[in-house]
């Protein structure tokens, strides 16, 4: 440090260097997650009206996305990518603006679902490397904390694209334009990341000690804890804007159900990282659970103003916790190269993420509703609860 910089200075400096990291990282999840992943809901129920697809159908649309998302997140585990994480973040990026804007230009079942393949793939990429380059920064000059503040992305994207798809819907958009205008904002927001969220670190070895601890019993248990999360919240998160379009009695909700997920989505890590100050992240986690699996059960068993908004708040309120301290554990009991250890939590989450959707289509479409698979997910939040507190 040079010796004119004073240490009153030089605190100022790291705290304005955590701000613009953590800041980077939250644009960079809203972008690849919030409107990358889940614009694809509120869009859902105009596309279709206009197109005429099942719920099968929608379900598999969703279960592609994140068939990308597995995928791109056992790419992102290569221990080598040519490259700076820097580079390799903004072209996946700039990826999932391209896919999300490119859904207007067809009416093919076949291209949705590469579209969708192709910006999931994008989706595990940004928040592998941009949670990894977060993370491990924010620890490394002090300012762990921060990393709710990252993971507020997700929510804050989420309640942003709802916000403008419901302006939109209103001034009778198409679901076309939808498409196009989540794809515009998020190449403005991708100039944002590529100005605040820089790597200026240098590669780690992976060692063997490492590997051992990779798979460690607490670990293990975590990861799959993950995976049940990923399919735990999935179903509603999918489908809670055509549950209530579905219902006679809470139609009328429809263009404001998704604003009130993201708002809750967006200060959940936050709320969730300081319960976690007392209680610890293990019970933390599994308090987390349980609230979401009130929400889903929610969902489906109460049709009523009240139920719907319970759910919204519950499930939006809780599944970006998750996502934050299952990560924020992760790099805890890993302890070293974070890229690789994330990318393990984020194919359990993507496993999970691609069986729910396709499931709740399917049975959907055979018994007219979704509380059969809402109950199962349900089932898998406490069953995650539990492994949480072993």
């Amino acid at each position: 440090m040079p010796s004119d910089i004073s240490p009153a200075s030089s605190v100022q400096l790291r705290q304005a260097e955590a701000i613009s990291i953590a800041v980077g990282g939250l644009i960079a999840l809203a972008v690849s997650i919030g409107i990358g992943r889940f614009v694809y809901t509120p869009i859902l129920p105009p596309m279709v009206e206009a197109l005429g697809l099942s719920k099968s159908a929608a379900g598999l649309i969703a279960s592609a996305n994140f068939l990308g998302y597995l995928i791109g997140a056992l790419v992102a585990a290569l221990p080598i990518l040519p490259g700076s994480r820097q580079s390799w973040l903004l072209g996946a990026l700039l990826a999932s603006t391209v896919t999300t804007a490119a859904m207007a230009l067809t009416q093919s079942l076949a291209l949705f679902l590469a579209l969708r393949f192709l910006g999931g793939g994008a989706s595990a990429f940004v928040l592998i490397l941009a949670s990894a380059l977060v993370l491990e920064r924010l620890f490394e000059i002090g300012y762990a904390g921060l990393s709710s503040l990252h993971f507020a992305g997700v929510g804050i994207g989420i309640a942003v694209s709802a916000m403008l798809v419901a302006a939109m819907l209103q001034a009778g958009g198409s679901w076309q334009s939808l498409w196009v205008a989540s794809g515009v904002l998020s190449l403005l927001a991708t100039f944002a990341v590529a100005l605040l969220l820089r790597d200026h670190s240098t590669p780690r070895r992976t060692t063997h000690e490492h590997s051992a601890q990779l798979y460690s019993a607490s670990l293990i248990r975590l990861i799959i804890a993950y995976g049940l999360v990923g399919f735990g919240y999935v179903i509603t998160a999918t489908f809670l804007v055509v549950i209530v379009r579905g219902t006679p009695t809470i139609r009328q909700f429809e263009p404001v159900i998704w604003v009130v997920f993201g708002l809750a989505s967006a200060p959940s890590s936050a709320f969730w990282a300081r319960v976690a100050v007392p209680l610890g992240i293990p019970r933390t986690f599994a308090l987390a659970c349980l609230t979401e699996a009130a929400g889903v059960a929610v969902s489906v068993l109460w049709p009523s103003k009240l139920g719907v908004f319970l759910a919204a708040i519950l499930v939006g309120g809780t599944f970006v916790s998750l996502m934050a301290l299952g990560m924020v554990r992760a790099r805890v009991l890993a302890k070293s190269d974070p890229r690789r250890i994330i990318a393990y939590m984020t194919v359990a989450f993507g496993l999970g993420q691609i069986i729910g959707p396709s499931f709740a289509g399917v049975v959907s479409d055979q018994l007219g509703s979704f509380t059969v698979p809402s109950i199962a997910a349900a089932v898998a939040l406490l069953m995650a609860a539990v492994l949480a507190c072993i």
